[in-house]
Formats: C-alpha cells, structure tokens, sequence
C-alpha cells in the first residue's frame, strides 16, 4: 500500500517523530530500506545534548541520552534515501508547524506520518499525589494533542490527494492498571490517561475517512528495548534485557504501509511484537 509516487516519481515521505532514538529511529530506519524519503523530527539534533528527562519529580537528570537526529539521519541515508532532520518539541505548538512546513517545502506532501514522540520528563514515575497538575498538562501536550496538531497538519492534503497514512504508536498502559504503584513496575497516571485518549483517535478517525483512501493505524509495540530504558528505567522495576528490540516495530511499521495486507489493518489495535512473530518480518527475532 505504499503511496504513489505522483507524476513527477518521487519517493513517498515520511514524518517520523521521536526519531533520535529507540522505536522512532528504527521505524525510521526500516521505512528507509523500504522507499521512503524519512523527515526526522526530535529535540536532540545532535549527539550529547542534554536536557531533562529523570521520570519522577523527585530528582533532576539531564544527563546526554544516546542518540541524535544526525545519527538517525545517517542511518537512513545508508539505504540511498534522504533525511531532513528538523526541530520539533511537542511542547511548543510552533515548533509542530514548523517541522511540517519544512518538510513540505523541501519535499513536497508528507504521505505517512508517524506519531511516535512522547514527553519525557517527570509524572512517568510518580504517584498521583506527588503529580503537579501542571505535568499532567505536560503529558497530555506531548502525547494527545500534539499528535492531533500534526495530524490535521498533513490530514487535509492526504484527503485532497486521495492518499497517505497516519500511524500513531500507543501503549497498553492506556487500557489496564498497572500490576504495582508507580515508580515500584508500574506507571504514572499522566502516562496511562494521555495513551488512553490517543489509543481512541484512530478508530475514530479510520470511521471518519471511510472511502477517502487515508489509512490510520494503531501500533502497540509492547515492551521494547530501548535506550532510555537501558539508562533511566532500572531503578523503577523496568529490565531493558527483557524487551524485544525496536527493530520489531520498525519491520511492522514498514510492513504495514506497503502491503495489502497491512493496509486491513487500519483503525484497528495492531499488536507489534505478535505481527512480527507472526508474519517473521525481522530475520532472526524471536
């Protein structure tokens, strides 16, 4: 189901966001070997910058995560496609629009968006009564309304071209409690609540563009090893060795925006880990 590629055979786009580091790099990487041109959008531009992303209020750690878009870019010019790096905070509504002007500029319509960014900072590990209000604010930002900025950025051009997906990475922390409190194995409330409301934009949304040839999807990637979880996520009860490597979401993701059978898929919740397994789309996992 891979867009066409206009008149003029340009490769299809792709906006990925989150894309320093972890499943947002390697879906980056895996739309690369698969055609795409890939905007990256993160705030680390480069290796080494710091800013804050302890989870809990408790401390502050602004200690460099690995992974930049420079990096990110690189790999995807590996496989012979362009990169576009591009500044993008889901915290500043002007940084979303614009990332997605440059994109537009520069390539022309965005065909795939990917909304894998989230926050990162304080609430993921603190209890509801230690939470300011204010990072709750923060959490739904970042993981609800930012992706729906972006979405209605590009929606209205894929609707008009008759194309284009957009594919929102979600969690199951939105649909069940946690088996233990925050910060002891299990999740902040800002976490769980602002999933939750993004787990039910693209049903909703798939109903609402019945016909229109734009295709929104659902992908939970589970537990995945990443490297914020390697370096941040120990001491709150969370095993990074455990995690299935973010290479498995990136082949999905890439599955399901070139195959008929992917495209089936739209508007339901897609179980990334159980799809890669099923359909062996990444050489020597599981």
């Amino acid at each position: 189901m891979t867009p066409d590629a206009t008149a003029s055979d340009r490769a299809p786009v792709a906006l990925v966001t989150g894309a320093s580091r972890g499943i947002g790099k390697a879906i980056a990487r895996h739309l690369a070997a698969a055609g795409y041109d890939v905007a990256l959008g993160a705030r680390t531009m480069t290796e080494g910058e710091q800013r804050e992303h302890s989870s809990t209020v408790k401390k502050s750690d602004t200690s460099p995560l690995p992974g930049s878009l420079a990096e990110t870019a690189k790999e995807v010019e590996s496989y012979g496609r362009r990169a576009l790096p591009v500044y993008l905070d889901l915290l500043d509504k002007v940084s979303l629009g614009s990332a997605v002007a440059t994109v537009t500029e520069r390539w022309g319509p965005i065909d795939l968006l990917v909304n894998n960014g989230r926050y990162i900072g304080p609430g993921h590990m603190d209890l509801v009564i230690d939470t300011p209000i204010e990072i709750l604010d923060a959490h739904l930002q970042a993981n609800v309304i930012a992706p729906l900025i972006l979405t209605k950025l590009v929606l209205a051009d894929m609707v008009g071209r008759g194309h284009g997906v957009i594919m929102n990475i979600t969690s199951a922390s939105g649909q069940m409690d946690p088996t233990a409190p925050a910060g002891q194995g299990g999740w902040g409330l800002g976490y769980g609540m602002s999933k939750a409301a993004l787990n039910r934009i693209a049903g909703l949304l798939q109903v609402e563009l019945k016909d229109t040839g734009v295709l929104v999807f659902n992908l939970h990637p589970g537990f995945v090893a990443t490297e914020r979880l390697a370096q941040d996520m120990k001491e709150f009860g969370f095993d990074a060795s455990l995690g299935a490597p973010a290479d498995v979401i990136g082949a999905v993701a890439a599955w399901l925006v070139t195959t008929p059978e992917g495209a089936e898929l739209a508007g339901t919740w897609i179980e990334g880990q159980d799809l890669c397994r099923e359909r062996q789309l990444l050489a020597g996992w599981p």
